[in-house]
């Protein structure tokens, strides 16, 4: 993909690791400037990277990088952050909302106050982040905002084992669905991306598997693959859509997904949002009712 985002300015939530940290690499390599909005200012054992060390890594591929504590839930701190960001790179030219809380449990486990925080984070800080961000994205030459959330679908079995966390995800694809056609005329680009598969995160390793499931994962990079063909795109003409990340990268011609294997011997895991498998050699999970 020839296409580039050097000189463009990212506000990416949640890119002190993972999938968010990955696209922002993916940017720094054009040459982007890239505000890391993170919580994490001090190392985890369990779930490894900081604002600090993604600023190290990002200026190391080449962009430059503004590290900022952030917790999206505060209204005050999205601002400083974007205040911040405009103040020292000269604007916004593109928002991921990447950051996101999930915890699976079901009604009779889930304590409201994890509820609360997932309904905050997820879908208020998608919604709070491109509420501020938007009069700076309305003077970007070709302004995105892109949302890692699914595609939405109302078959009651996305919601029955795992509530709370559905309708928090899904809020952030509302927020998508809402906002591609209200800002439709600024020329604003409003779509979501989500993975075909299971993502070899730290969240994904703590929380949904351990080592069995990163093994049966892809690489955080092809889901920033994905976005960098997005992020690159005319935004008047790319807009509402809920790209799942294996049909964006096969729109440019990326058809060779065994790079992106953790273990190219093992069927990658097909995401528990998704009916059915896309792509070659992924399954089906517990969930789906399959192997």
């Amino acid at each position: 993909m020839a296409r580039s985002l050097q000189g463009k300015t990212l506000f990416i939530t949640g890119a002190s690791r993972g999938i968010g940290l990955a696209i922002a690499k993916r940017a720094a390599r054009d040459g982007a400037n890239i505000a890391i909005a993170a919580k994490s200012v001090a190392e985890n054992p369990k779930i490894p990277g900081t604002i600090f060390t993604a600023a190290a890594e990002i200026e190391a591929e080449g962009g430059k990088a503004l590290a900022v504590h952030c917790d999206i839930r505060f209204d005050d701190q999205v601002a400083a952050a974007i205040d911040q960001t405009v103040s020292t790179f000269g604007g916004i030219d593109i928002l991921v909302n990447n950051a996101s809380a999930i915890d699976l449990r079901g009604i009779d486990l889930l304590e409201m106050k994890r509820f609360d925080l997932m309904h905050q984070v997820n879908a208020r800080g998608t919604y709070l982040c491109a509420k501020l961000a938007l009069p700076h994205l309305r003077k970007s030459a070709n302004p995105h905002i892109l949302t890692l959330s699914p595609p939405l679908d109302m078959n009651p079995k996305w919601f029955a084992p795992n509530l709370g966390y559905t309708m928090a995800k899904y809020g952030m694809s509302l927020v998508t669905l809402g906002l591609a056609r209200d800002l439709a005329r600024d020329g604003v680009a409003v779509n979501s991306l989500w993975p075909e598969t299971a993502i070899a995160t730290a969240a994904v390793g703590n929380l949904l598997g351990g080592e069995e499931i990163i093994k049966r994962s892809r690489k955080p990079e092809i889901v920033a693959d994905a976005a960098h063909a997005i992020l690159t795109r005319p935004s008047r003409g790319c807009t509402g859509n809920f790209f799942i990340d294996v049909r964006a990268l096969a729109e440019e011609g990326v058809t060779d997904l065994l790079p992106y294997s953790v273990d190219p011997a093992q069927d990658a895991v097909l995401d528990f949002f998704l009916e059915e498998p896309i792509s070659a050699n992924v399954r089906k999970s517990a969930f789906h009712g399959g192997k």
